[in-house]
């Protein structure tokens, strides 16, 4: 079969091992698959799949069942199924364990399967489940056009919290609003008029000088400060990135006296039993949402998986909106 390998730092979809299936696992034949950072990174050989799993990249497809191994009792030979894997996605067949894949929600079709895995994967685990972002509580997350930040005003919404995001320029703040962002801040006119300090003042002028409860941070070292400033008492701030750097100098005072809380937070080498019980948390908890047109799959781009480089390329740009999908196998609606 073929899958996309990481060979001098490109993305190649080439020919690859056929995966053989075994007790507890699923085969599944992939009709699409979902683009992410990660993906980006273990191109350039800066985020390996853990000892074990496989090389070929890709964290989430869906499609249809191929073969099931001894023990599986959930799901049988052509239902309809999304996976959440630390690796494999990208290809014609996917391995995956029993407790990570899912039957996709009612009335999506395979891309739109493909979109939702990983992004509400990451943002109900750490949103809804670890920070317990409650009613009428205020969510940060920077860029709100992403597929993290499309999701995230989606999520911020079920849970019957509010949401400001940021943009880098007027444009994207206008399509957040218009996805139903309550508020949108142009990061770069607030950091240009006050570099220490503009971004929390404006944080606290969107929020009614509330500050916001819970902030799912990606950025790291250069918006901490500002950050820890935002958060309003018992605040809670969960790290999943660290594009601008991840070492800082900084006082504890704030933690102490505003009594925050700080968590870390990694998804792809968390043990089976935990992503497994996250799985069957979304189908659960998330994917009658999209049944009931409660939420909805956001999706910039659909490409053949051939064209790997130019959706990888649309995402180091950070231009779109939504998630970036890859079709594999065209005969699976």
């Amino acid at each position: 079969m073929k899958g996309i390998l990481a060979i001098d730092d490109r993305p190649v979809w080439t020919d690859v091992t056929n995966p053989v299936v075994q007790p507890g696992k699923v085969l599944i034949r992939v009709g699409a698959a979902g683009v992410n950072r990660a993906d980006l990174l273990q191109v350039r050989g800066m985020y390996p799949p853990p000892p074990g799993e496989s090389e070929i990249i890709g964290l989430e497809c869906a499609g249809v069942v191929d073969a099931v191994g001894d023990g599986v009792t959930r799901f049988s030979p052509g239902d309809r199924v999304c996976a959440l894997v630390p690796g494999g996605a990208i290809a014609e067949y996917c391995l995956a364990d029993e407790q990570t894949v899912m039957t996709i929600p009612g009335g999506l079709s395979v891309v739109e399967a493909a979109s939702i895995v990983e992004t509400w994967a990451t943002v109900w685990d750490n949103v809804a489940l670890r920070a317990g972002l409650a009613q009428d509580q205020w969510l940060l997350v920077h860029g709100g056009t992403s597929g993290i930040g499309s999701t995230a005003i989606q999520a911020a919404h079920l849970l019957g919290a509010k949401i400001v995001t940021t943009g880098s320029n007027d444009d994207k703040c206008a399509t957040a609003t218009a996805m139903g962002s309550d508020q949108t801040i142009n990061y770069n006119q607030v950091l240009i008029d006050d570099p220490e300090h503009g971004l929390a003042t404006a944080i606290s002028r969107v929020t009614g000088g509330h500050g916001v409860d819970v902030i799912l941070d990606h950025i790291g070292a250069s918006y901490y400060d500002q950050h820890i400033e935002a958060l309003r008492p018992g605040g809670r701030m969960v790290f999943i990135g660290f594009l601008s750097g991840h070492k800082i100098q900084t006082s504890l005072v704030p933690l102490l006296m505003k009594r925050l809380t700080l968590i870390g937070s990694t998804l792809r080498n968390r043990n089976l039993d935990e992503r497994g019980s996250l799985c069957l948390i979304l189908e659960s908890d998330v994917w009658p949402a999209f049944e009931r047109g409660e939420a909805k799959p956001v999706i910039h781009a659909v490409l053949p998986v051939t064209e790997i480089e130019t959706a990888h390329q649309m995402l180091r740009e950070g231009s779109h909106v939504g998630k970036i999908v890859l079709t594999i196998d065209g005969t699976i609606a």
